[in-house]
Parts: structure tokens; C-alpha cells; sequence
């Protein structure tokens, strides 16, 4: 599987927002995160961290 979990890091916690996601699609205000059953879910937010090795994705509020 190519499915990675998305966390939401605010200071220093990081908070699990999202299991098993395929498809991260870019928006003017944020990502739109697809999951492997075909849920969406928005989030005001960038990428600020990719560790696809490690199936984790690491995402930060927009300001």
C-alpha cells in the first residue's frame, strides 16, 4: 500500500487528521485530502513535511 497519514502540527504537538490518504489535491485556500474509500476532507493548511518512506505527511495552518 502507497497510503499515507496526514498530521496536523501545531507548535510543537502534531495531531492525526486523516488515515490511509492516496490524493492531495492543492487549493486556493488549502489541501483537499482524498482517502482510499473516496472521503474528502478540507483543510486550511500547507504541506510542510513529506516522509513518503514513512507513509507520513505533515501538515501546517495557513496563517
Amino acid at each position: 500500500m502507497c497510503e499515507s497519514n496526514v498530521y496536523l502540527k501545531e507548535g510543537e504537538n502534531e495531531t492525526l487528521i486523516m488515515e490511509s490518504v492516496d490524493s492531495i489535491e492543492p487549493c486556493e485556500n488549502g489541501l483537499k485530502l482524498m482517502d482510499i474509500l473516496g472521503r474528502q476532507l478540507f483543510v486550511p493548511a500547507r504541506i510542510k513535511d513529506m516522509t513518503l518512506l514513512n507513509h507520513r505527511i505533515v501538515v501546517e495552518k495557513l496563517s
